[in-house]
């Protein structure tokens, strides 16, 4: 797969910079007007954010109208990086989030997590077993719509990255309630189903189908290079845009828990740091090259597995233990750490594109790219 070189725009050149701004703007939003931030929060169905859900459809939409569909049916036809994926996400990234977030917050950060909560069900638990109980509704959760900014940004298979996401959403509904009630040692865990087809309906199949017709009539009316030149020139910076208006909207939810409990947040950050970091270097650096995977292959099929689904991670959350427990605090530490380590991650695969074969990035690095034979 071609992607046509093309000068970074003001929003893609200082995407980081604007990432944290937005992070700050959000959360100094919910301190300062918090009415604002409840009324919005409240608008939703089935606890899917109708705000969240309209920047992330003009997030996706950008991505999903420049997606020939022929290179869906042609990702496909190649099965391996499908199938790295989703080992990777239900048979490994789950049990190593268990053992990672136990470790770190049931061992070596314990003693900075003293006391016990009542949660939803009456029940009384110790808060490092709550905070464990929310890295873990995290850890098999795997993203089925942001991915795709990613795969974008890193100029990845955007034919691949659908067919991966199409499949981990139907695969979610599958083993989600399973891998989690096992996890979580309980017989029948509560999944929130009306919120995980809604979610994945809105943030994947509406842009996906607006994208398809919207491509086909626009390239029968204007023609491919009306398409190309125009079109698409002033939809470019729409998705980056939507996102950072999505990152001050969901932290200005947020923003007022986070601040409330800073110490907290760093202890449940770092298992969950380590954990992505892990899981990408397994996927993109070991897995992928052992099965040869072309470049624009094997950066989505990585970061799908390293980012983490988690407005899903928070509705499950919310519904077993409640809006105020430790577990739903511990997905809203998912959201804070997300977004500037993906774009980490993007920029590591850019600057290492040259470890695999078919490497036709404009970058310096690329330009003496050694072919795998």
């Amino acid at each position: 797969m071609q992607h046509t070189e093309k000068k970074l725009n003001i929003f893609e050149k200082y995407l980081t910079l604007w990432v944290l701004l937005c992070i700050a703007a959000g959360m100094l939003l919910g301190k300062a007007a918090p009415q604002i931030a409840v009324t919005l929060d409240s608008l939703s169905v089935y606890q899917v954010s109708i705000p969240i859900a309209i920047c992330l459809f003009f997030m996706m939409y950008p991505i999903m109208v420049k997606i020939d569909f022929r290179e869906v049916i042609n990702a496909g036809k190649t099965p391996k990086p499908v199938l790295m994926t989703l080992v990777i996400n239900w048979a490994i990234k789950p049990f190593t989030m268990y053992l990672i977030a136990s470790f770190f917050l049931g061992v070596v950060f314990r003693q900075f997590l003293p006391g016990t909560e009542i949660i939803k069900t009456g029940q009384e638990v110790e808060l490092w077993r709550s905070y464990i109980s929310g890295t873990i509704l995290l850890g098999i959760a795997p993203c089925t719509a942001m991915v795709l900014m990613w795969s974008y940004l890193a100029r990845g298979n955007d034919g691949l990255t659908l067919v991966m996401v199409g499949i981990n959403s139907l695969t979610m509904l599958v083993l989600y309630a399973p891998l989690g009630g096992f996890l979580l040692g309980v017989n029948a865990m509560p999944i929130p189903w009306q919120t995980i087809l809604l979610s994945v309906s809105i943030y994947v199949a509406l842009p996906l189908v607006a994208g398809y017709f919207s491509r086909k009539w626009i390239i029968k009316k204007k023609g491919m290079e009306w398409f190309q030149t125009r079109f698409l020139h002033v939809l470019t910076p729409v998705s980056i845009a939507a996102l950072l208006v999505t990152l001050v909207l969901l932290f200005s939810f947020k923003g007022e828990i986070i601040l409330a409990n800073p110490l907290t947040i760093l202890w449940i950050a770092i298992p969950l740091i380590i954990q992505t970091l892990f899981i990408f270097v397994l996927g993109y650096f070991l897995v992928s090259r052992l099965l040869r995977l072309s470049y624009h292959d094997a950066a989505p099929a990585s970061m799908i597995g390293a980012s983490n689904h988690f407005e899903v991670a928070i509705a499950t959350g919310t519904t077993l233990y409640g809006l105020a427990s430790g577990a739903a605090l511990a997905t809203v530490v998912g959201v804070l750490i997300e977004v500037p380590l993906m774009l980490m991650l993007v920029l590591i695969c850019k600057r290492s594109c040259s470890l695999f074969r078919e490497c036709n990035l404009d970058l310096p690095q690329c330009k003496n790219a050694r072919t795998m034979a």
